[in-house]
């Protein structure tokens, strides 16, 4: 069985993988040591893959290392089942790269459009011959209110939570409907940019990815476990190699 491991910027996903198929997750709000060592104390672990965005912890890479027979930390230097086209590979983040091979191993052979929304706002593209070839990255929903409220005198912070009329009728409405439908228009553009003249299948993922799911207009497969299957498919890939 595999341990996968994805420390985001504002939460830690935990997923035991039996071969291709997820047998058990957990969220935590953090990376803790003990807590994690008491879910793994309920598998029989073969290996395991650790993603983090986050400042590496010397502890914690020990404890793993130590604890599993096969232990990978994913980054810039592990063999992957996607070819990199990415100027400066060494910065492309961990679960931009996951999110890909979660989707390539799943829809091979086609072009891909994977679409992460979460803290950040993540749209890479995959071709067909399984290259991956970057994107673009902007704020997500948090960080747009977070913005209005920090940088304006006036601007109340808003969350997620409420009504999203096409026009608003005072702050509040106008701020979340900016926000939400800014963030619709962004992704049905790209989606409809990268359909032109190819065939694609578009990927959402992230936190929010059900929360936009439906009022996309464009046709999209929402996946909240996207990350975890590409990381559990870099395992793999590792484990076959060997």
């Amino acid at each position: 069985m595999n341990l996968i491991i994805d420390e985001g910027n504002s939460a830690v996903k935990v997923a035991f993988f039996e071969e291709n198929v997820l047998v058990k997750s957990f969220q935590l709000e953090k990376l803790d040591q003990t807590e994690l060592s008491a879910f793994m104390d309920n598998f029989c672990l073969e290996a395991g893959i650790l993603s983090t965005v986050n400042k590496w912890n010397v502890e914690l890479y020990s404890f793993l290392s130590d604890t599993l027979p096969v232990f990978y930390n994913l980054n810039h230097y592990l063999p992957l089942p996607l070819a990199i086209d990415y100027q400066t590979p060494q910065t492309l983040g961990m679960d931009r790269i996951a999110a890909a091979v979660g989707a390539w191993t799943q829809k091979p052979n086609m072009n891909l459009l994977v679409i992460d929304l979460g803290t950040a706002i993540t749209v890479d593209w995959v071709t067909d011959k399984g290259v991956y070839k970057g994107g673009n990255i902007s704020p997500g929903p948090e960080l747009r209110f977070k913005a209005l409220h920090q940088f304006t005198n006036r601007l109340p912070l808003i969350s997620m939570e409420g009504e999203t009329p096409v026009w608003g009728y005072d702050t509040p409405t106008a701020i979340r409907s900016g926000v939400v439908e800014g963030i619709v228009r962004e992704v049905d553009s790209y989606i409809e940019e990268y359909k032109k003249n190819r065939d694609v299948f578009a990927f959402l993922t992230g936190g929010y990815s059900f929360y936009f799911e439906s009022k996309l207009k464009n046709s999209i497969f929402a996946d909240g476990n996207l990350v975890l299957k590409g990381l559990n498919e870099i395992l793999n890939y590792q484990k076959r190699k060997a």
